[in-house]
Formats: C-alpha cells, sequence, structure tokens
C-alpha cells in the first residue's frame, strides 16, 4: 500500500488565514504608500521648478500638483520650504495611524525631501 502525500486540511485553515491576514495589511497600507509616492512625486516636481521662487508661490504650485493628483493628505500649507547653501528644499513629514482590527492599528510616518540637484539639474 503506497502513502498518500498531501496537507492536512488543519494546515490548509492555517496558511489560508495567514494569507488572508497578509491581503488585509496589504489592502490596508498600499493606498497610503501610493499617496506618498504621489507627494513625493509633485514635491521633486516643485523643487525642481524652484529657483529665483518664493515660498507662497513654490507652495502655490504643490497645491496645483495636488489638485490634478488628488492629494487630500498634504496640504501646501504642510510643505516646509527652506534655503540651505543657497539651494531651496521642499520638504515634508505626517503620519498615518491605519485600523487593522479591533483596537490594533498600524502608525507609519512618512518623510521626505527634495531639492533642484536632486533632479539633476
Amino acid at each position: 500500500m503506497q502513502r498518500q502525500r498531501g496537507l492536512a486540511l488543519s494546515v490548509l485553515l492555517v496558511w489560508g488565514v495567514v494569507i488572508a491576514l497578509v491581503a488585509i495589511l496589504v489592502i490596508r497600507v498600499l493606498p497610503e504608500v501610493i499617496e506618498y509616492y504621489k507627494i513625493s512625486h509633485a514635491i521633486k516636481a516643485v523643487a525642481g521648478q524652484s529657483s529665483g521662487k518664493t515660498v507662497a508661490e513654490i507652495r502655490h504650485a504643490y497645491g496645483q500638483y495636488a489638485e490634478v493628483e488628488h492629494i487630500k493628505t498634504l496640504g501646501p500649507a504642510d510643505l516646509d520650504v527652506y534655503k540651505q547653501d543657497g539651494e531651496v528644499f521642499v520638504a515634508f513629514a505626517y503620519e498615518r495611524r491605519i485600523p487593522l482590527v479591533a483596537n490594533v492599528s498600524l502608525l507609519i510616518d512618512f518623510k521626505n525631501s527634495a531639492s533642484a540637484r536632486d533632479l539633476g539639474q
């Protein structure tokens, strides 16, 4: 008599639960990560065009990018615009709390900065 091979039902259920939990985590976190990359792209574009502009003009330019990209997380007033060694830097930092299950949540700190030099200009 040959020995049968395969997975027991309990092992299959455990793997199903693990895969489901990972899928839930990815589904909840992925939109926030996509939003972060949209903001980073907008900041790099604004920083690349920032030479000779005032802080208000830089924030307005970001506001236009944010409107086109439907960015609601970070407004123009939340940007840190500063000059270092004669170069304009645009930076941002924020945190998002993502509820997972019951009273368990995931806290992610997002931050980035960009300048015209980052784009090779």
